[in-house]
């Protein structure tokens, strides 16, 4: 069965309300993210700081808002007008200007070499043609530019932790149902093909995941189910780091090669 991306056309704000889900986003997986990436930008030569990003697939904006911190002049492409209404309204509120909008991965609404950097952070498993949306990846960034990715591996380990752990099993549970389909799940070697069909030169894949033991993890997932700590607080004891293992969940890089 496929991912549901109409939860993100849902009400209320479900990227920045601590109490939501995807806040966690935010509070584990951000830190991580924008650690590794800019170690990356740093060790090619890339100066943040006036760069173009797209952030494909933005949502609320919480990654977005990352790179604005950089000093990047970042453009947000989704398309739910739910989510640009929250990314947006954020933006305004924190004082910062990123230009939202409207699209699909598949077709970017942006001009053919127009981005030095475009990122894709869980974006990739829930897209039905991940093809399309790497070509389009290929298609705005410029010759030289760098493309920043995360996803989910599809291994065993994977669907015990995202599918039955943090979905399917009432005691643990606490995605919504349908977020994530095993079947959509991506191997480092299937990216790095496809990338490679679309001018895009793999670098490295690290893997990333929880700062913490398997024992703590569980037991922060009991709390939150008691109601005792947040979505975003279970994320900020969780926090995740770079890790060797890529079984779950794994980030990299390639670079735009004329």
């Amino acid at each position: 069965m496929p991912v549901d991306n109409a939860i993100y056309d849902g009400p209320g704000d479900q990227w920045w309300d601590e109490r939501q889900p995807l806040s966690a986003l935010r509070t584990a997986l951000n830190p991580a993210r924008i650690g590794y990436f800019t170690g990356v930008l740093d060790s090619l030569g890339v100066e943040p700081v006036g760069m173009t990003a797209v952030d494909i697939g933005c949502g609320g904006g919480l990654f977005s808002e990352e790179l604005c911190r950089l000093g990047a002049r970042v453009i947000g492409v989704d398309p739910s007008a739910a989510s640009l209404a929250i990314a947006r309204s954020h933006a305004d509120s924190s004082g910062m200007v990123i230009d939202y909008r409207s699209g699909r991965g598949e077709a970017l609404p942006l001009p053919d070499s127009s981005v030095d950097v475009a990122c894709c952070v869980d974006v990739l498993e829930h897209v039905a043609d991940v093809d399309a949306v790497v070509r389009e990846t290929a298609r705005v960034l410029k010759n030289g530019g760098v493309y920043l990715f995360d996803t989910i591996n599809r291994t065993v380990v994977s669907k015990l932790v995202m599918i039955k752990l943090l979905q399917d099993w009432r005691v643990t549970a606490w995605l919504p149902a349908r977020l994530h389909a095993f079947e959509q799940f991506l191997t480092p070697a299937e990216l790095q093909a496809i990338m490679a069909r679309h001018q895009l030169t793999g670098g490295e894949v690290v893997g990333i995941g929880p700062g913490v033991n398997p024992a703590r993890l569980l037991g922060l997932l009991w709390q939150l189910r008691r109601g005792t700590i947040s979505p975003g607080e279970l994320g900020r004891r969780a926090r995740f780091v770079q890790i060797r293992n890529t079984r779950v969940a794994y980030a990299g890089y390639a670079i735009k090669t004329a």
